[in-house]
């Protein structure tokens, strides 16, 4: 079996990157960075989306895995003493294949110029540096509103965690298949009026958002930023691609939202 792993790239994070990279070797484990059905990735859950974004093109032949080496990670869920267990799982049990949904984003440009397609594993946002936001908000080919505020966020379950949830919006169970629209700072007087509630959309739903005047955008796809002028419409739904977990043991996600979030350390 081929595999990679990324580091986070720090001391202790490096050291344990080589330890796995030289024990799976003499295993008759095979180090492939271009195509590996395995990708463990050593740091936080920043490098965990590294590595998703590094390899999204071969979603449904490569695996993710992570070890956490500072703060309990979201999507790490091994710990650094566990190395050497882990090392004996990957090399000798066959992994058990874990998928969760993903953001599909489309934006469209009015002078024709070559859209941008992206996949996010937790969200996108939409804001400008140049006033508020104003979309026209079209659900299922259909207009729902029209958003005036700081943003949106665009999220999926599994990011529904992230900046969604400091922004309000609800905790999603991966195996709903869906995407959440929360609004930042909308503005409502007896001028102007938004739904202010997030919204959950079901897998055939498509959200299409329409600007309605030429500002520039800055739109972050997980923790990349892109900046696009002119832009027509950017459609989001959840995408037809999933992310494959490698899970050697459980690792169940309400147990995980607990741990971050409510559990106490003196417990």
């Amino acid at each position: 079996m081929k595999f990679s792993v990324l580091s986070r790239g720090d001391k202790n994070s490096n050291e344990i990157r080589s330890k796995i990279k030289n024990y799976l070797s003499e295993f008759d484990m095979e180090y492939c960075d271009e195509e590996p059905e395995i990708v463990i990735s050593v740091g936080g859950d920043g490098t965990f989306l590294e590595a998703f974004h590094n390899y999204n093109h071969r979603l449904d032949k490569t695996a993710f895995m992570g070890i956490h080496t500072g703060h309990l990670g979201f999507y790490a869920d091994w710990t650094p003493d566990e190395v050497e267990k882990l090392i004996i799982d990957v090399a000798r049990t066959p992994f058990q294949v874990v998928e969760y949904p993903l953001l599909e984003l489309i934006i469209r440009l009015k002078n024709g110029g070559e859209e941008g397609q992206y996949l996010a594993l937790n969200e996108c946002t939409i804001k400008t540096s140049e006033g508020s936001v104003v979309l026209d908000v079209d659900i299922k080919g259909e207009h729902f509103e029209t958003f005036r505020g700081d943003g949106l966020c665009i999220s999926t379950p599994s990011g529904s965690t992230a900046y969604n949830k400091a922004l309000g919006g609800a905790i999603i169970h991966p195996s709903l298949e869906s995407i959440q629209i929360a609004e930042m700072a909308s503005i409502n007087n007896r001028v102007f009026r938004t739904i202010g509630s997030p919204l959950i959309l079901p897998s055939h739903h498509t959200c299409l958002l329409k600007p309605t005047s030429d500002k520039s955008f800055m739109i972050t796809v997980d923790h990349y930023t892109h900046t696009y002028k002119e832009v027509k419409s950017i459609q989001c739904r959840v995408a037809r691609e999933k992310v494959r977990f490698a899970r050697f043991r459980p690792f169940p996600f309400w147990k995980r939202v607990r741990d971050s979030f409510v559990a106490d350390d003196k417990e």
